[in-house]
């Protein structure tokens, strides 16, 4: 029913369509905070994608450094600013000398990583004393996300559960590699609705919207719009207004060293 990986080369040129959906001011705020607690000097970002976040902590960190495995993503990122540090690497193998950086987060990708507790390992090794790591993303574990697209296409919830680490796992590994104060919280909260046919215009439902539908195969999310258009079908004829809901929380763990 889907694919093993997302091909982010291929989905990078709209990649940015996302934050016309959400501004991710929850995740936003609670970065420049952290930034601002430690005096990020240096700050990575793994996973940088098109370097959204990495322009969003530009004016609070005197260096920002971005990685990604995706040269797709990446030359979007330079596209935004031709000055910035970008390299092309794995997380679980980060090319930079002990103890250098201040900060080293990692917004909605850790789930992609193949060997998350080796980036958190490398993480460690990396931060200077006073350090943060923090990981923010999607925890379906938790049970209090209600998405349509979980309902319409057969699969995206099962396959989430199993490339998704929990927030108490992402915890745990930390706290097992040395980091300290370790917590979480939900940083974010989004919540809303489409309405009948606008749901069709919904930037997320494009088979590479987001990574739950990209990883589909054609003929999965062919059949996952065949119901929704279905389901609308059924709505009109029978006077009905159908309701798609979006009610997702994103959570952050953070580790100091």
């Amino acid at each position: 029913m889907a694919n093993s990986r997302v091909n982010y080369d291929q989905v990078a040129p709209t990649y940015d369509q996302r934050y016309t959906v959400s501004q991710f001011a929850g995740i936003a705020a609670a970065l420049r905070s952290l930034t601002q607690a430690v005096g990020a000097g240096r700050v990575l970002e793994v996973g940088c994608g098109t370097g959204h976040w990495l322009a969003e902590l530009q004016s609070v960190a005197r260096q920002v450094y971005g990685m990604d495995l995706s040269p797709g993503m990446l030359q979007q990122a330079r596209q935004r600013s031709a000055s910035r540090a970008l390299i092309c690497g794995h997380a679980s193998h980060l090319p930079f000398s002990d103890a250098g950086f201040d900060l080293i987060f990692c917004v909605n990708a850790f789930h992609h990583l193949p060997q998350p507790r080796a980036f958190i390992a490398e993480a460690r090794r990396l931060l200077r004393t006073g350090g943060a790591l923090a990981i923010a993303g999607m925890d379906p574990h938790a049970g209090w996300d209600r998405w349509y697209l979980y309902d319409y296409f057969v699969g995206a919830h099962e396959t989430d559960l199993r490339r998704f680490p929990s927030s108490g796992t992402i915890l745990d590994w930390m706290l097992a590699t040395g980091f300290e104060r370790v917590e979480w919280r939900v940083v974010e909260h989004i919540m809303g609705q489409h309405v009948g046919q606008a749901v069709l215009q919904d930037p997320i439902l494009q088979k590479h919207g987001t990574s739950q539908l990209a990883l589909l195969t054609d003929e999965a999310y062919a059949v996952g719009m065949a119901q929704i258009k279905a389901a609308l079908g059924e709505a009109e004829a029978a006077g009905r207004i159908l309701v798609f809901p979006v009610d997702i929380s994103l959570t952050m763990v953070t580790g100091r060293v």
